[in-house]
């Protein structure tokens, strides 16, 4: 029951999120609790390393807008749908949208430095990068992943819901009711599971990352910045890991959430557990 291009973003969106996966949570927050001398400490890895971690996570959060902006237009059947809507674009969009996320990452290659003290090597923002350089590359990065995502999915779910909720009023012209009436059954149940999956994509990142967005935002407007990230004493360094770690676990659950929705895929693994149960019992 899904579009040609519905499949398309949902594959694209699983693969930014298991490179978020790889990138951040296994090879930058996973690996230095069991290794000293991690290979990203030195260079070049060391200023490569938030490229493509930046990169993929920017992947990430654009592809679900993109995916909501598209889900807005192909349930309402404008006109632009025949181009919007293809196969086609959303092949070019998925690959502009990776490409252009990297690209913005670049600038995140002279923010970082491999440095050599207390007998071990460290990769730290770069001493000699201007302070303003450093913040406007949080800055951006906040306002590139967070705020402006959020407002594009808020705003796009808004006029989705509005628009459906006017389309079931029994009070539109007779015009439109005619055309509401000649929607077949499978017309409607696409237009249902593509509400389903619109909801579920975009809300699901919107409540488990706006945590780290308001702290991200708290401790660049306040003097919190300052205070050393591993001291747990201050409350905001909690609620700041905390948020990190729901905004990385959005990446963790996404195609969970997507499949769920989908009865055939249900269908499909309730049936593997039942092969899988006589299997079981047949060995035993």
């Amino acid at each position: 029951m899904l579009s040609r291009t519905s499949t398309l973003y949902l594959m694209a969106i699983s693969v930014a999120d298991n490179l978020v996966l790889i990138f951040i949570v296994v090879l930058e927050l996973s690996l230095k609790y069991y290794q000293q001398e991690l290979f990203w400490n030195y260079e070049p890895w060391c200023r490569l390393r938030d490229i493509f971690n930046y990169g993929a996570y920017n992947a990430s959060t654009w592809l679900v807008v993109v995916f909501t902006a598209e889900r807005f237009v192909a349930i309402h059947t404008w006109r632009i749908k025949t181009k919007v809507c293809s196969p086609r674009c959303a092949a070019w969009t998925i690959t502009a949208v990776f490409l252009f996320s990297h690209v913005f990452a670049i600038p995140y290659y002279w923010s970082n430095a491999s440095v050599y003290e207390n007998n071990q090597t460290k990769c730290i923002y770069n001493l000699e990068a201007p302070p303003q350089f450093i913040h406007t590359l949080v800055w951006f990065q906040t306002l590139h992943v967070y705020i402006f995502p959020f407002l594009g999915i808020l705003t796009i779910n808004g006029l989705t819901l509005r628009l459906i909720s006017l389309s079931s009023r029994i009070h539109v012209s007779s015009h439109f009711t005619s055309r509401v009436n000649k929607i077949t059954p499978l017309l409607r149940s696409r237009r249902r599971k593509s509400m389903v999956l619109l909801v579920t994509v975009s809300m699901s990142f919107v409540l488990l990352s706006v945590t780290r967005a308001i702290t991200q935002i708290i401790l660049r407007m306040t003097q919190m910045h300052s205070f050393d990230r591993n001291d747990y004493s201050f409350q905001i360094n909690i609620v700041a890991d905390t948020g990190t770690m729901l905004s990385l676990s959005n990446a963790a659950v996404n195609m969970y959430l997507y499949v769920c929705t989908q009865s055939k895929f249900r269908q499909e693994f309730l049936a593997y557990v039942r092969q899988a149960s006589v299997y079981c019992k047949t060995k035993l």
